[in-house]
């Protein structure tokens, strides 16, 4: 794997979900990651395996 690593907070900009969400998938291993010190990253594939699953929510209204 050679693409780059983002940090949480760019991967949440990202994807859309939460800090608190992306370390609770990260601690449940849902969401693959590196620690480097008290630093953690998440390869940038990662960004496409979730949102090539995404599906939108129905609404109420629809």
């Amino acid at each position: 794997m050679t693409g780059r690593n983002l940090r949480i907070q760019e991967f949440c900009e990202r994807v859309g979900y939460k800090v608190s969400t992306v370390r609770k998938k990260i601690f449940l291993k849902e969401i693959d990651s590196i620690k480097v010190g008290r630093i953690i990253l998440i390869p940038e594939a990662e960004v496409a395996r979730l949102l090539k699953d995404f599906r939108p929510r129905v609404g109420a209204n629809s």
